[in-house]
């Protein structure tokens, strides 16, 4: 997914305590930089501020980088020139999606079966309303134009 133009990362959202992998092929890699490190923070005070080297590829300069849980994640780019590259003095930033607790199991936490029967009688009903409406859309213009014909079995037909 491409977040800005010349980053590119591995998903398609930042997802609190999850790893992502960064693609670089902006300025510093079109200037045929060497080394090229990421220089990155988290939320609106750039807490937890970390330079990773990145791994020149043929596809620009990479690397991967545990998000914290918080709101932001902040970096910009230095190659071994000291030159940077930080969005024109804007850094970029980019939000941090929180997890979705409700959907997980923990192993300590017991699973209500209340939940667990509501969701397997949503899911028997829609499954008889896409059976409906498959047997309406096949049968009933068969039925409009009088070309339905019943099968007869073997002992009718004699």
């Amino acid at each position: 997914m491409e977040l800005s133009k010349n980053i590119f990362f591995n998903t398609d959202k930042l997802v609190e305590n999850s790893k992502v992998k960064i693609s670089y092929t902006g300025a510093l890699f079109q200037d045929a930089s060497q080394e090229v490190s990421i220089h990155y923070g988290f939320g609106h005070n750039w807490d937890n501020i970390n330079d990773v080297k990145m791994e020149k590829t043929e596809l620009g300069f990479q690397a991967e980088i545990d998000l914290i849980g918080t709101e932001s994640f902040n970096f910009c780019f230095r190659n071994e020139n000291n030159v940077w590259d930080n969005n024109d003095g804007q850094n970029y930033i980019f939000p941090i999606e929180k997890v979705q607790t409700e959907l997980l199991v923990l192993e300590d936490e017991p699973v209500a079966l209340g939940s667990a029967k509501k969701l397997r009688k949503s899911y028997l009903w829609s499954k008889k309303i896409r059976l409906a409406v498959y047997k309406l859309i096949t049968y009933l213009p068969k039925i409009i134009s009088g070309n339905y014909k019943r099968k007869l079995n073997n002992s009718e037909q004699n």
